[in-house]
């Protein structure tokens, strides 16, 4: 009798759903246009909160004005990445130009940190900004999900668009230079954790996806594979 209890047992086990790494859904939260002083710690402060990571797209000018912030940023386990230094549109630049745009914002991180990505302003790419990405061993970072959280001052608008249209895998554009974007950030934060979803740096979902990144290439988001 023991013998076929035990053997039922192991067959309802047999059966029940295994919950696999590639079952769990990811999504990229990447933030333009900074540090903005009290938006950036309003933001960090947040998503230390809810033990979310994300992946902050940085302007040297910005820099400047907030040197502490990066090394903040770093040590909360979040990624940084390199959106220019005067946020120009680089397709209007020299690759001379593009080259120091990059290098005068490295120069202001902290030491050894690793820029993986470049995000040029407004996404505006060309074959000048591909070619210095490659040269400064870089990919070219895009977005899939855009709620322009930049031009509404609308909180709820901005968290219903981005969870209308995200999927495993997107990279959300977003930036921490207001209220309303804060709030809506830390919103759709709490949505998607709410739904067992990972919130994690830009690099993260690179390795988990078993994506090899090619400099000078656009990557806008990593899906599960099909």
């Amino acid at each position: 009798m023991r013998r076929i209890l035990t053997l039922l047992l192991c067959l309802s086990l047999a059966v029940l759903p295994v919950r696999g790494a590639e079952e769990t859904k990811y999504v990229a939260l990447t933030f333009d246009d900074g540090p903005s002083g009290k938006y950036t710690r309003q933001l960090l402060d947040g998503l230390y909160d809810r033990g979310a990571k994300a992946t902050f797209l940085l302007c040297g000018y910005r820099l400047a004005d907030y040197p502490d912030l990066a090394q903040r940023i770093l040590d909360e386990g979040h990624e940084v990445g390199c959106h220019g230094y005067s946020h120009k549109d680089m397709r209007q630049l020299s690759r001379r130009d593009i080259a120091s745009e990059i290098i005068k914002t490295q120069e202001l991180l902290p030491e050894k940190t690793r820029t993986r990505f470049l995000r040029p302003p407004g996404g505006c790419c060309s074959q000048a900004v591909r070619q210095v990405a490659e040269a400064r061993n870089m990919a070219i970072l895009g977005w899939s999900v855009d709620p322009r959280d930049w031009a509404t001052g609308d909180a709820g608008a901005i968290e219903k668009y981005v969870l209308e249209h995200i999927r495993d895998g997107d990279v959300v554009l977003l930036h921490d230079m207001s209220e309303s974007s804060v709030a809506a950030a830390l919103a759709i934060a709490d949505a998607l954790l709410e739904q067992d979803v990972e919130l994690v740096t830009v690099s993260e979902l690179v390795r988990i996806r078993g994506v090899r990144l090619r400099p000078g290439e656009v990557y806008s988001r990593f899906p599960p594979p099909s």
